[in-house]
């Protein structure tokens, strides 16, 4: 495929995480899928900006930063909380008038119009955050137990769980996009909240579950992988069809 035919895929990470933990699927996904993640601010390469606690805000800065790379299609993909900002940008993008995604993929997170946040609307201290931290199985009991680990990523998880309690629904005209929903089948996120994604879109919806926890998508990720890949090969292919007769049409 062509330079112009590729799909750019924008990555946004889970609580606590940085974009770096999507660099991995560069490796595992074919060169016309190219995976795009977004640091936020407070971590990685944007450690020196002040961590964000207002999730409407932040969407509407990565709109920003973003406008100038949707020259071709594009997808938005997150995780958890990252499902959920990913979510918000879309709507910031469509709020500027930007070109919209060919589609959203969320992961491992209820859909938002049912879904309640008060549960991380009030700020936790240490041991809330790492009780969290081993209920959601994805990370490891020595690096839960090193102090000068966590006393770097405590501050991060705390003020993305206020990011996430800072959402608010409001109304909200579904996406004209499609969503593709993902979920581990042991996850505390249920499966009737997954498909609650459906009402936030106009165009498609689908759900496909996984063994495993709230993190199944590090044991299962070729297979996630398969599918992301799979619904994104039908996009882009409907996205090429469209492209070739909008320029027949233009050309009389």
């Amino acid at each position: 495929m062509s330079t112009s035919t590729r799909l750019r895929l924008f990555c946004l990470p889970y609580s606590g995480a940085s974009a770096m933990f999507y660099s991995r699927w560069r490796r595992a996904l074919p060169e016309w899928l190219q995976v795009r993640p977004l640091e936020l601010p407070g971590r990685g390469m944007r450690m020196d900006e002040p961590l964000q606690r207002d999730i409407k805000a932040l969407a509407a800065q990565l709109a920003g930063e973003i406008s100038a790379e949707l020259d071709g299609p594009y997808a938005l993909f997150g995780h958890s909380l990252g499902g959920l900002l990913a979510f918000e940008l879309a709507h910031a993008l469509r709020e500027r008038g930007l070109p919209a995604p060919l589609a959203l993929f969320a992961s491992a997170t209820a859909g938002p119009a049912r879904r309640d946040v008060s549960e991380y609307a009030v700020e936790k201290d240490d041991t809330q955050l790492i009780d969290r931290l081993r209920t959601l199985k994805g990370t490891p009991e020595d690096a839960l137990a090193n102090r000068e680990l966590m006393q770097l990523a405590l501050p991060i998880l705390r003020a993305d769980f206020l990011l996430c309690g800072s959402f608010h629904y409001g109304e909200r005209e579904p996406l004209s996009m499609p969503i593709h929903v993902f979920g581990g089948k042991q996850d505390d996120v249920r499966a009737d909240e997954l498909l609650d994604w459906q009402e936030d879109t106009a165009s498609g919806f689908s759900l496909d579950m996984f063994e495993g926890h709230h993190f199944y998508l590090v044991q299962q990720q070729s297979s996630l992988l398969r599918c992301v890949r799979r619904y994104a090969d039908e996009h882009l292919t409907r996205w090429r069809y469209g492209a070739a007769r909008r320029a027949a049409l233009a050309t009389g």
